[in-house]
């Protein structure tokens, strides 16, 4: 079963991200997708045996609107998605990945440069297994965005990606993953 296929049956599993990826298409923000642990985490439920929202902690919906950089912009969509999501037994939440660069060093003590894109947003996850977004297009036809493959989601293999998380980011969410999924093989920060 070619990649995109198995991911798309292995995430059928989980029917809250099915229910967010349905709802997140009916609200039809630019450039979103549906990114993060709720995707690769459901993967590795399927994987090792566990209930599809083990260990999910949240739904990221990532979106991308660089009209308007206001903090006023993005929680209006925030609190339209809440409606939208209320009903459901999980966490969405929902970013404008244009404003990132605005709060990113405050947060996680390293400048970010602004993104272009949700895409280039995915790019700089802590973690090469965690770049995969999935969206539904207006045809209902899945679009999988995953520049990294798909092969170390379904081997179970935590890649570092130094691009812009630092180290310490990327093994706080590698060591509490790994209390979690213990069969995963966490690859060490590069020298």
């Amino acid at each position: 079963m070619p990649g995109e296929e198995r991911l798309r049956s292995a995430l059928s599993r989980n029917e809250v991200l099915i229910e967010v990826l349905e709802r997140a298409a009916a609200l039809d923000l630019p450039g979103w997708y549906l990114t993060a642990g709720c995707v690769f985490q459901t993967v590795w439920n399927g994987v090792t045996g566990r209930p599809p929202g083990h260990g999910i902690r949240d739904y990221d919906l990532f979106y991308f609107d660089a009209g308007d950089l206001s903090w006023e912009a993005e929680d209006r969509v925030i609190a339209a998605s809440a409606r939208v999501f209320a009903d459901l037994p999980a966490e969405v939440e929902v970013r404008n990945e244009a404003r990132v660069h605005l709060w990113y060093e405050q947060k996680f003590g390293v400048p970010c440069p602004p993104y272009s894109s949700t895409e280039a947003a995915i790019d700089s996850f802590a973690a090469t297994t965690c770049c995969v977004g999935v969206r539904l297009e207006p045809d209902g036809q899945w679009r999988v965005y995953a520049p990294h493959g798909l092969a170390d989601i379904f081997d179970l293999v935590l890649r570092p990606n130094p691009v812009l998380a630092p180290r310490e980011v990327y093994e706080t969410k590698a060591a509490r993953w790994r209390e979690l999924w213990p069969e995963l093989t966490v690859l060490p920060w590069p020298a």
